[in-house]
């Protein structure tokens, strides 16, 4: 029986015999070689000198005290704008309503009257409507009635920079005679 004809499982020849010796031996071998070079590593990982093992120096303990955070990124919003001025003054956030949506100069003062001991002013706006303002009416986005006099309205507008400096101004509204403009 030669080896290229399909073998009964019974019958095994001396050929296949030899070549299963071979094949078993070689993977015994190769099993073998491995499994030393396994333990070859193993035991150079155990005979490390016991200086390296235990050090006498101390274990390292990161400070986070008085020290930036390593992850915040160098270039933050406010100093990637090209250049901010530090005088320039911050609108308030809030909506605007009543008086505060006009500025003083938007308005004419027509008439000063006193009812009682309040002093009252009455401004129109470019199309003619009339208010009245009392001491202490929110006008504009930064003014405030503060004094109504016989003859005028001083409004004081504060302003907030972004240092944080405040720049107070008066804005006087004066009472025009008839016929002046």
């Amino acid at each position: 029986m030669d080896c290229s004809t399909p073998l009964n499982p019974v019958i095994r020849s001396s050929a296949f015999t030899k070549k299963l010796t071979v094949f078993h031996s070689v993977f015994v071998c190769t099993f073998l070689i491995l499994s030393q070079s396994a333990l070859s590593v193993e035991t150079v990982v155990d005979t490390q000198p016991q200086s390296l093992k235990k050090s006498s120096l101390p274990l390292f303990e990161y400070q986070l005290e008085n020290r930036s955070d390593p992850f915040a990124p160098f270039i933050t919003e406010k100093a990637a704008a090209a250049s901010v001025n530090m005088d320039e003054i911050i609108d308030s956030t809030g909506p605007l309503t009543g008086m505060q949506l006009f500025e003083p100069g938007q308005l004419t003062l027509v008439a000063l009257l006193r009812r009682g001991s309040e002093d009252l002013a009455m401004v129109e706006d470019f199309t003619g409507k009339g208010y009245v303002l009392t001491e202490g009416t929110k006008i504009g986005q930064r003014g405030i009635v503060k004094d109504i006099a016989p003859t005028s309205v001083i409004i004081e507008e504060t302003a907030v920079t972004r240092a944080g400096k405040k720049i107070v101004s008066e804005v006087v509204m004066l009472l025009k005679k008839e016929g002046e403009e």
